[in-house]
């Protein structure tokens, strides 16, 4: 028996939360199981939190502690979402609900689950090509393009990492969020045409639709299916390319920049509102406020607001569900120059979210503290002292992901998750060692390991080339844990990226396949402007 699984839990039966989906008042639906459990099948609106890593992200996603939460698992005798729901009364929030039956008894009630990641965002995209009739071009047709030499450049959509993995042949890296500021510095011609690509669909044609939206005179594609796409067509992809756009914008570009900007916004009813407006909002104990910083990775290390989480304009709209969790929530999104913002929040606007651009942009006086949650304490162990416990007899649980487990561990480590500790065949009289990649993360579990009876419990932080400098010795296992124990590993998505033609095939139909699904109340939340 699990710790916790006893505790008594607040039910919602299916048809209540439904009902609470589309009440207009805000809800954290949270999908407690872990990544490829959740990937295989969730509700519409779940964001993936899953238990092994929920105290470390939960006030990132949910930071207002009064919000309504409900937490699901499996069902039947997983009590996942039990423990969860304790550990969320644990860090102060009192509204927890635990959906009865989980999503199994949903599904018995009629309601729909759905595959893949991010649907929302991607189910998005597909009625965004349907509303606009967003102009696309195939692989093929591309590629002959590109070999007859025509004025044409290929932008991709996606972050600088995603991009290096695969890309377009003479593909330029230049992620959504970033093609209001940078599109013109790329093609300075307006008679050169743009197609914008990424690896499947949602982000070349929101990337596509936004220079549209823009009015930018160029002929505009989306690439249809991205890179899959092209290697469905048997064309070559570029692996480790480096071409992305430059950082410096000229300063005498920008006041048109930012008319273009804010003529969008003003087409698309995005409210712009001063610091102290927002200020009032952050200290309001009834809703929750997100400050969502869109500028690139390197300008937010730079510095950022204080509170101000670091969502990227293109992956916020991709992914909102990794960023923030409270549907009805109000987002304040903002730059440092007033062009990329007020795109974002047009695109949000249209996906249902309460958005708005806050005017001073960075340089906000704002007066924030931050959500957070107090680590509980746990010695950690460098790789020396790692190899001096082993070597005495400590049991090594590596708690790192399934398939970082597979390539490299340390011989005799166990694999094993947080969920599914209970499993463990662990002499309590021994000392335990969990590898970890995050102290957070690395922490809570060592607590659940205490409470099932464990009574030294350490943690290291190392990677396998420390381990096996420190004399340990790595072995890989690319069959353990076995695929049904991968819980935390969604092998429809990455079998796409893996040379897989069936699993890109099957994944391409599931996206288009996404906007047959949805139900009435669903799709009336996205809000598209009248055409």
């Amino acid at each position: 028996m699990h710790p916790h699984s006893d505790l008594n839990t607040a039910d919602v039966d299916s048809h209540t939360l439904k009902g609470w989906l589309h009440d207009g008042s805000e809800i954290a639906l949270l999908d407690v199981r872990e990544h490829g459990q959740y990937g295989e099948s969730h509700l519409f609106y779940a964001a993936p939190v899953p238990y092994s890593r929920l105290e470390a992200d939960i006030v990132r996603l949910a930071p207002r502690r009064g919000v309504r939460v409900v937490v699901y698992d499996e069902g039947g005798t997983d009590d996942t979402a039990a423990r969860a729901a304790h550990a969320l009364r644990g860090l102060g929030y009192p509204q927890v609900y635990r959906l009865a039956g989980g999503i199994a008894q949903w599904l018995r009630d009629g309601y729909a689950a759905f595959a893949g990641v991010n649907v929302p965002s991607k189910t998005f995209g597909e009625l965004a090509e349907e509303v606009f009739h967003t102009p696309r071009i195939g692989a093929r047709e591309l590629a002959e393009r590109q070999r007859r030499g025509d004025d044409l450049i290929v932008l991709d959509g996606r972050p600088f990492a995603e991009y290096q993995k695969m890309s377009i042949p003479g593909g330029i890296c230049c992620p959504n969020g970033e093609l209001a500021l940078r599109a013109h510095t790329l093609a300075k011609d307006p008679a050169t045409t743009i197609v914008v690509n990424c690896a499947g669909r949602t982000r070349s044609i929101i990337g596509a639709q936004t220079l549209i939206n823009l009015g930018v005179p160029n002929p505009v594609y989306a690439l249809e299916n991205g890179t899959q796409g092209w290697y469905l067509e048997d064309f070559k992809l570029d692996h480790g390319a480096q071409r992305r756009y430059a950082d410096s914008v000229a300063p005498e570009d920008l006041p048109a920049l930012v008319q273009r900007s804010a003529n969008l916004a003003e087409r698309h009813d995005v409210p712009r509102v001063d610091a102290s407006q927002v200020q009032h909002w952050l200290n309001d104990a009834n809703r929750s406020t997100f400050l969502c910083d869109v500028r690139s990775a390197e300008e937010f290390a730079q510095g950022s607001l204080p509170g101000a989480q670091h969502t990227p304009g293109g992956q916020l709209i991709q992914a909102t569900d990794q960023y923030l969790a409270v549907r009805g929530a109000r987002i304040v999104v903002f730059d440092a120059e007033g062009v990329r913002a007020p795109v974002v929040a047009s695109w949000l606007r249209q996906m249902g979210w309460d958005a708005s651009v806050l005017q001073e942009g960075v340089a906000a006086a704002l007066n924030v503290t931050a959500a957070s949650v107090d680590v509980p304490a746990v010695p950690v162990l460098d790789d020396t002292a790692l190899a001096a416990a082993s070597a005495q007899g400590a049991q090594l649980v590596d708690i790192r992901a399934s398939m970082r487990y597979r390539a490299h561990h340390i011989a005799g480590a166990q694999w094993s998750i947080r969920p599914r500790f209970a499993d463990l065949a662990l002499d309590p009289a021994q000392p335990v060692v969990l590898l970890a990649d995050e102290l957070a993360v690395a922490a809570w579990a060592a607590a659940d390991l205490r409470a099932l009876g464990a009574r030294d419990v350490k943690v290291n932080l190392g990677s396998p080339a420390g381990w096996s400098a420190a004399g340990l010795a790595l072995q890989a296992t690319p069959d353990e844990p076995a695929d049904r124990d991968c819980i935390d590993y969604l092998f429809f998505v990455h079998d796409r990226h893996d040379g897989n033609k069936a699993a890109a095939r099957q994944y391409l139909a599931w996206e288009t396949n996404l906007v047959k699904q949805i139900d009435e109340r669903e799709r009336a939340a996205y809000r598209f402007p009248a055409q």
